[in-house]
């Protein structure tokens, strides 16, 4: 419900804040006193339309800001989060709306920047309001449907609509992709059919060309090693090591034999250091020997053979060239081989295939047509239902030769809501003919009609506040009663708000605010204040009778508060 209403430089109002409890609350106070403009501030604060003339003279702006108490469970919850709103549902939800002189119009809720067309929507599941401007909530078509569905106890019906459509727009998406797939594939099957040939006898392998351009790196490595094995073997054959350390080795030998070298303790020094010489020679000459092996062993190890290596070349050449073709990378060669297989083999079998989901789609479109149908029937005779309840409320309203009635008609484009565009019309006059609330009826008439089918979808409604301007314009005695009455109802399961100068409306509500204003610093200066029990017989005696009010006045005043 709406529990706060803050203005400040917003028409001739400087600044004004308002609290709203649950039931029924009346708004009076003399002609002028700014309580249309209560509801101008309320109707811009939920995304009505603005302008430049909302802003006090001599401000720069003006703002509205409106409180609501929401359950956890109302629908305005999912419908901010399903459009990336994310709140904490246990905190109140304030719409605040800022218009600048000379600019645009901003809007906030819980202080976060968000459109208006969003402001809007979520206004619309909270409150209603009915009276001399364009209003919200019932004039407006597009909700005509789901308020249908709601006192039609609808739900499942609808949940089965729209698991039809779901299904049928499944079906019919599929059933044109592969109409597509097949007119593509049908252009392209002589090409498919020689790239698929080619392919074929290339015969592409799952990461082939990387085990190719591995193996080319090996063949091309073992290349170099053997031309460096064989030179280094070259060098040996050229060098004679071997002969040249033999024959060092018999000229130290011979120095050995020399005369005074022989014997113990003969040139005992230089011979240690001969048979040294003697003995390096040798290890160098067994070295030697066993490089010359260590070659020929790494070289007969080496086995190098050109032809696999072109083998290897040629192979990755032409993986290369065919991905080049087609605009793949090579190791996705086997891939696209398959995919091609596939869609000839599509090809062959589009008869059967498209049949199929033809079929497919023909079955889910009957169960669509089956499913739209029943809901269609549900809402013609809830329809009917519904319009002989509001019907019979119209009398009592002064609204006696009006006529309502509830128009089920096929929609161009069927949805997952089903086949029918619902639209709440009526005919004030006989034979004027039919049409929308808002064109037809006059102000009062709008805010009569509004209130009857209010009475009637009461239980129904996700707006928790209906707000009515003026229901009662034009009317008196019997059908204020009415009025008041009905309005009293409401009271009982929704918050009801109303602008009235009828004292029987007044007396028939739980709560009475009384607007006025006065001059203050050369300023007008708008004020409501709750009314006591006993100001409140003297604002309903004043409302009988006029300026001057009289001991008479206060006793009806009585008498229709004790009525009440």
């Amino acid at each position: 419900m709406l529990t706060g209403l803050s203005i400040r430089d917003f028409v001739l109002v400087r600044h004004l804040a308002v609290e709203l409890a649950e039931g029924f609350t009346a708004l009076t106070g003399e002609t002028g006193a700014g309580k249309s403009i209560l509801m101008t501030a309320l109707a811009f604060a939920l995304g009505g339309r603005g302008g430049q003339g909302l802003v006090r003279p001599g401000a720069d702006a003006a703002e509205v800001s409106a409180a609501f108490e929401v359950s956890t469970d109302h629908a305005v919850w999912a419908m901010l989060t399903a459009r990336g709103i994310e709140n904490e549902t246990c905190q109140p939800l304030v719409f605040r709306r800022v218009i600048r002189r000379g600019g645009g119009a901003r809007a906030f809720l819980n202080d976060r920047p968000v459109s208006a067309a969003l402001v809007a929507e979520a206004g619309l599941l909270l409150a209603d309001i009915h009276g001399q401007h364009d209003g919200l909530g019932l004039l407006d078509q597009s909700r005509h449907r789901a308020l249908l569905d709601a006192w039609a106890r609808n739900g499942a019906t609808l949940a089965e609509v729209a698991q039809a459509w779901s299904a049928l727009r499944n079906a019919r998406e599929a059933r044109e992709a592969l109409e597509a797939r097949l007119t593509r594939a049908a252009a392209e099957r002589t090409w498919l059919g020689h790239a698929l040939e080619e392919l074929d006898a290339l015969a592409p392998e799952e990461g082939e060309t990387a085990r190719l351009a591995l193996d080319r790196a090996t063949m091309q490595a073992g290349e170099r090693v053997a031309e460096a094995l064989d030179a280094a073997s070259h060098q040996f054959n050229k060098a004679n090591i071997e002969g040249a350390l033999a024959n060092a080795g018999r000229a130290v030998s011979r120095a050995l034999s020399a005369p005074g070298l022989t014997g113990e303790g003969a040139g005992c020094e230089l011979a240690v250091r001969i048979r040294a010489a003697c003995e390096a020679i040798e290890r160098a000459v067994i070295e030697a020997n066993e490089a010359r092996a260590a070659i020929d062993l790494a070289a007969a190890a080496c086995e190098f053979s050109p032809a696999a290596l072109e083998a290897s070349e040629t192979r990755l050449f032409a993986l290369r060239a065919a991905a080049r073709k087609h605009d793949v990378d090579p190791d996705a060669l086997a891939g696209l081989r398959r995919r091609m297989q596939l869609q000839l083999d599509e090809i062959a079998h589009s008869d059967e295939a498209l049949a199929a989901a033809r079929a497919a789609e023909t079955a889910a479109q009957q169960t669509y047509d089956a499913a739209a149908g029943r809901l269609t029937e549900r809402r013609l005779s809830a329809a009917k239902k519904l319009a002989r309840a509001v019907s019979a409320e119209l009398a009592p309203l002064k609204l006696e030769k009006a006529k309502f009635r509830i128009a089920v008609a096929a929609r161009a484009e069927p949805g997952p809501a089903g086949c029918d565009d619902i639209a709440f019309e009526v005919e004030t006059n006989p034979g004027a003919g039919f049409g929308a609330l808002d064109r037809i009826a006059s102000g009062g008439e709008m805010a009569r009609f509004a209130l009857a089918v209010s009475v009637c979808l009461a239980d129904v409604s996700p707006a928790g506040t209906l707000v009515f301007d003026e229901a009662d314009m034009g009317v008196g005695g019997a059908v204020a009663a009415a009025i008041g009455e009905r309005l009293a109802v409401i009271g009982k399961r929704q918050q009801v708000v109303a602008i009235t100068h009828s004292p029987q409306v007044a007396a028939a509500a739980s709560r009475q605010l009384r607007v006025s204003k006065a001059e203050a610093a050369g300023e007008t200066v708008t004020s409501v204040d709750i009314l006591s029990a006993k100001a409140r017989k003297e604002e309903i005696a004043r409302m009988l009778a006029g300026a001057s009010v009289t001991r008479e006045a206060r006793a009806a005043a009585s008498r229709l508060l004790a009525g009440a």
